[in-house]
């Protein structure tokens, strides 16, 4: 066995480890375009696009720019709260997992991956042309579903030289 990995973890004794597997997705990133949304039945659904983007280096030394394009999903209040509060441009966190639809049209099947959010966060800080105070009264703690919560609103205003340095990115 090689140093640091645990027997544990790789072993069939323990028919719980690792037996349910893992679907989540954690993003941070700019909204594509203005949410829709619609009634699916009697729940609110938006849509919407979010754009995560890299920085590298290539070969040759040159500074490069990656943008990856996700389909976001919410369902019920979340929904809500997303149609109302966010607009094309606007920098959220957002956590979910990972779900593949399918569909037929013309007698040819099509697929998408979409993913589901339980959880966003807007990271702009005082929403344009509102009150802080009472749109962010209104986005503290509305559920997404029973079991999940959303965080409550960062406050307004420019971060702190100091406190750039703790940002993971």
């Amino acid at each position: 066995m090689e140093a640091g990995y645990s027997r544990t973890l790789f072993s069939t004794n323990h028919p719980n480890t690792m037996a349910r597997g893992l679907n989540k997705v954690m993003l941070i990133g700019r909204l594509g375009g203005e949410p829709e949304s619609r009634l699916a039945g009697s729940t609110t659904v938006a849509n919407f696009t979010l754009a995560t983007s890299e920085k590298f280096k290539n070969q040759q030394g040159e500074l490069q720019e990656k943008t990856e394009w996700h389909r976001i999903v919410a369902w019920g209040r979340l929904a809500e709260i997303c149609k109302e509060y966010l607009h094309k441009g606007s920098q959220i966190y957002v956590e979910g997992k990972l779900q593949t639809r399918s569909w037929e049209k013309e007698g040819v099947k099509q697929y998408t991956t979409e993913i589901v959010i339980s959880d966003m966060q807007m990271l702009d800080g005082k929403p344009s042309g509102q009150n802080y105070e009472s749109s962010q009264q209104g986005y503290e703690r509305h559920q997404s579903t029973p079991e999940h919560q959303l965080p409550p609103a960062p406050p307004s205003g420019a971060l702190l030289e100091n406190e750039k340095d703790d940002l993971p990115f």
